[in-house]
């Protein structure tokens, strides 16, 4: 049986999620949990494997980007990535939190550890399964940011190559895959021939 590609979610549906995890321990990681997938299209293990030295400025505070290493991305693609403001400000937030740490992961396990990728995975998942929303998993975000930058990149004097650069891709037909079409825009498109 054939896998299906995990759901693209619609803003609302990130809000929920959000709102959703601030109720649990640990909100202001659960947003940058959250915000890390959909505003930045991190995968688990980057998610897992992102240490402060990746997110802050030499002087100590949240850098503009972040800095995906190679050791932590699948197959070694690290990349930069600029910073949503969302995300920068619940970074920001919780950084403060947690005393301004400068070194170590950012994602921290209910015993302050190192959070593993299975970890992340399962989170997601457990967050999903509360809301009923059937067909998501912890590549929801990754493939919501994918199919998002996808749809507004010629807004921006930009192109795939740059989707497929930030998501880390190897190949443009990877990058390809990650983006469901829409259906308005198609329907929108055969009106106008």
């Amino acid at each position: 049986m054939e896998r299906l590609p995990a759901r693209v979610l619609e803003p609302a549906d990130t809000r929920r999620l959000l709102t959703h995890a601030a109720g649990y321990r640990q909100p202001l990681r659960n947003a940058v949990i959250i915000l890390l997938s959909f505003k930045a299209g991190l995968r688990a293990c980057e998610i897992a494997g992102l240490t402060w030295q990746m997110v802050l400025k030499t002087n100590g505070g949240i850098a503009d980007h972040i800095r995906i290493s190679r050791h932590i991305a699948k197959y070694g693609s690290g990349r930069h990535i600029p910073m949503h403001s969302d995300l920068k400000k619940a970074v920001t937030e919780y950084h403060l939190s947690l005393g301004r740490p400068q070194e170590g992961p950012v994602i921290l396990s209910e015993r302050g550890g190192h959070m593993i990728a299975r970890s992340i995975v399962n989170w997601f998942h457990d967050a999903y399964a509360a809301l009923g929303l059937h067909g998501c998993s912890s590549h929801s975000g990754r493939r919501t940011f994918i199919t998002q930058s996808a749809r507004i990149i010629s807004k921006t004097g930009g192109s795939l190559r740059d989707v497929q650069e930030l998501a880390g891709h190897r190949s443009l037909t990877t990058t390809e895959r990650y983006i469901e079409g829409d259906r308005d825009a198609q329907r929108k498109l055969i009106s106008l021939l």
